[in-house]
């Protein structure tokens, strides 16, 4: 058997399904092409690393089946750059912002293995660090000690670290100081790092924001062309009142929710491996049924995540096939998949979707 069109060969394409991808995804302009040496190459505009894996397994087993003459297929991403109401940031496809409605819930340990496992996934990534009165993104990325260089006019070159770039407060004051700022003050602050920070061409820039719902989080929504945000919670009653309200404040804003995260969704004792839901169960699934966003994913709350944040080694960095580090990737593909099936293509490089 041989396809003989190129429609051919997307109706066959269509067949594979998996829950990242809708209903007829082959049909999809520029996702699918065929080089003119008969190599089909699928372009997703998200990163997958299932998805890839899964397509290519389903493709040799339809090769035994079907009988088809030689035919090779590979799947590459690019990326895509969604739409927002505000003016682009150079160089940035989308902007991520991470958020709580309260503090201790492990919103900056999720913003950074977040930003890593979209970097192994295959993406440009950056991250900025928002929460000007206790940044964290330097100690856990472990450059506390580090400052980015000044170039250009005062603009400034982010810190790379673990193959991701990075800005934050925490790089440009002494960190035994604390910023005692008013909001208005606190608000200029981010604009200028989001602003003045020469990033690289990046595919996600992931912001860290501070907890709450006040001055930053309002800057964020009237200055930065923020493309979606995730709710970091946890199962515990009071976290999830908070988390609720910044689900409606983002509802308010006009940015999309892609989703909620529940952290320390389980206790794992580090010494037998019993598991215990000491901060509840089923909270975080309840809130997005009754909200209608999606569950994206639940992380266990782990000696071995607080060690290796503490040490400057996050998860993913620190180990990518651990238990605790795919749990982090996958997080990262339900972030990038969702992000792109809920928003709307730039005009240069359109395609169209329906799910």
């Amino acid at each position: 058997m041989a396809f003989t069109t190129m429609a051919e060969i997307k109706n066959w394409l269509n067949d594979f399904t998996h829950p990242q991808l809708c209903e007829g995804w082959a049909e999809i302009p520029n996702m699918v092409s065929i080089s003119a040496a008969g190599i089909i190459t699928v372009t997703l505009p998200f990163v997958s690393n299932s998805v890839e894996h899964n397509l290519l397994s389903w493709v040799t087993e339809q090769k035994k089946q079907l009988n088809l003459s030689p035919l090779e297929l590979t799947v590459t991403f690019k990326v895509a750059t969604l739409k927002t109401d505000k003016q682009a940031v150079k160089g940035v496809k989308n902007i991520i912002a991470v958020s709580s409605g309260k503090g201790g819930v492990g919103k900056s340990t999720t913003a950074v293995n977040l930003a890593l496992a979209l970097q192994y996934l295959g993406a440009r990534v950056g991250i900025l660090d928002a929460d000007i009165y206790g940044p964290s993104v330097p100690l856990m990325l472990g450059v506390e000690d580090k400052k980015p260089n000044i170039v250009d006019n005062n603009r400034m070159m982010p810190v790379e670290a673990h193959g991701i770039y990075s800005n934050s407060i925490g790089y440009l004051v002494d960190k035994s100081e604390a910023a005692v700022w008013r909001g208005p003050m606190a608000s200029k602050a981010l604009s200028q790092l989001v602003n003045e920070t020469l990033w690289p061409d990046l595919d996600y820039l992931i912001i860290d924001m501070p907890p709450g719902t006040g001055d930053i989080q309002l800057t964020l929504s009237q200055q930065i062309p923020t493309t979606g945000a995730v709710i970091v919670t946890t199962p515990q009653d009071l976290a999830l009142t908070d988390a609720i309200k910044g689900v409606n404040m983002f509802t308010k804003v006009e940015i999309p929710v892609v989703g909620v995260v529940e952290n320390m969704s389980i206790h794992i004792c580090s010494n037998c491996g019993h598991e215990e839901a000491i901060f509840g169960t089923g909270g975080a699934a309840l809130m997005a049924q009754h909200y209608s966003i999606p569950l994206l994913g639940q992380l266990p709350l782990h000696i071995d995540i607080r060690s290796e944040t503490d040490s400057g080694t996050p998860s993913v960095t620190s180990n990518a096939s651990s238990a605790h580090s795919r749990l982090y990737i996958e997080l990262a593909e339900q972030v990038s998949s969702r992000l792109y099936w809920q928003g709307e293509v730039v005009a240069d490089q359109i395609m169209f979707k329906s799910l």
